[in-house]
């Protein structure tokens, strides 16, 4: 296995963890802390207004995995490399229902929690769930290029 992916926390608990500290400059450390390729995948996903989500919004006709953590779901952390299947200039030739049977399928697969979070990002609409600004993610993560992605 790889450097102590067992260890890590799911992106869905690293939000939570951030969401619920009192300060911007907990929520900052938090995140930095936590910090992953699939953490800013998903971060940049919400909140970059040029990333353009092919899944149409709203609620997404998908099975929670009901598997308790550590068991039989894959993690975010795992999976985001297949993200750009779900935004403009991603793989553009993909069928649209095959775009949407794969984000089932995805959501399917991961922990409940971190489908549900997936859901809340393809609609930019994570600040619903998690009280995380834009503005904490840019100081946390600084060498992230906003805007220019579609």
């Amino acid at each position: 296995m790889s450097m102590n992916t067992s260890n890590r926390l799911l992106i869905s608990e690293v939000l939570q963890k951030v969401s619920n500290a009192k300060t911007k400059a907990e929520k900052i450390k938090i995140l930095q802390d936590n910090n992953s390729q699939a953490l800013r995948s998903v971060l940049i996903w919400n909140y970059d207004d040029s990333v353009i989500s092919l899944i149409p919004e709203g609620e997404v006709p998908y099975r929670p995995n009901e598997a308790p953590a550590g068991t039989e779901h894959t993690v975010l952390e795992k999976e985001y490399a297949k993200l750009y299947y779900y935004i403009k200039g991603g793989n553009d030739e993909l069928k649209q229902l095959q775009r949407e049977s794969m984000f089932i399928r995805l959501l399917e697969g991961l922990h409940s929690s971190e489908a549900e979070l997936l859901c809340l990002v393809k609609d930019g609409q994570l600040q619903s769930k998690y009280r995380i600004t834009k503005a904490v993610v840019e100081e946390a993560f600084p060498q992230i290029t906003w805007g220019g992605r579609s």
